[in-house]
């Protein structure tokens, strides 16, 4: 099994740290580095698979790093870590080359999911294209739509689709609400709405129906999870 390579830029040592520590935790191998020069440097030379980049790094700007890193022909997938987390923001960081933007303070679960959905696109040009999803008693048809629990057909809505597919492709890892609504709705978390509650009630109900084992399990405080 090929262990995957990321080179963290964070001048802050607490993130660092614990960036650091759940990354290895889950057999990544990282390097860490405090600073835009040194990180700039270690980009250059070595060969990584994923990047995460301070946003506000000391003495220099995380996006003016990430646009000398592209400028320098740099193509290593980015994902920006910042504590500003307002839409603006996260559109410059986009915009600016950033693969994807995770506002500090972050749960470290997301980070790797995040992490390895980077690495996941960065492998599909050489990868065998998907045309099934299965996990257990469950079958998704990228093609067609169509799901399917045990051999019965389940009848979805758009969104409950996309909702179903993100956690089929994230089985047995917590989806918090914010993966959620960035991933399937498109903008960031409302911790005031309860959409995201609505929808995983109706596809609960066609999922797991009265008789059946439950899939779709809620992880108190964080999310939702597919057994």
């Amino acid at each position: 099994m090929t262990i995957s390579r990321v080179l963290t830029i964070e001048d802050d040592q607490l993130i660092a740290n614990e960036i650091v520590r759940e990354l290895e935790g889950r057999g990544f191998s990282v390097d860490w580095v405090d600073n835009g020069p040194e990180g700039l440097a270690r980009a250059i030379t070595d060969e990584y698979d994923a990047i995460t980049l301070d946003r506000m790094l000391l003495g220099i700007d995380g996006l003016s790093l990430l646009a000398t890193m592209h400028s320098a022909g740099i193509q290593t997938p980015v994902l920006i870590l910042s504590a500003l987390g307002d839409a603006d923001e996260r559109v410059r960081g986009l915009r600016a080359g950033g693969d994807d933007y995770l506002t500090k303070p972050f749960i470290p679960e997301e980070l790797v999911a995040r992490l390895e959905v980077l690495l996941r696109r960065r492998r599909a040009p050489t990868a065998r294209k998907e045309t099934m999803l299965c996990v257990g008693p469950l079958e998704l048809d990228l093609i067609s739509r169509k799901a399917k629990r045990d051999g019965e057909e389940i009848v979805l809505l758009p969104t409950e689709y996309r909702v179903l597919e993100l956690m089929i492709r994230h089985a047995g890892k917590t989806i918090t609400r914010t993966m959620l609504f960035e991933a399937v709705w498109g903008y960031h978390f409302n911790p005031g709405t309860n959409l995201i509650e609505v929808h995983m009630s109706r596809l609960r109900k066609k999922i797991d129906p009265p008789g059946v084992k439950p899939l779709i399990q809620t992880v108190r405080g964080s999310g939702y999870i597919l057994a």
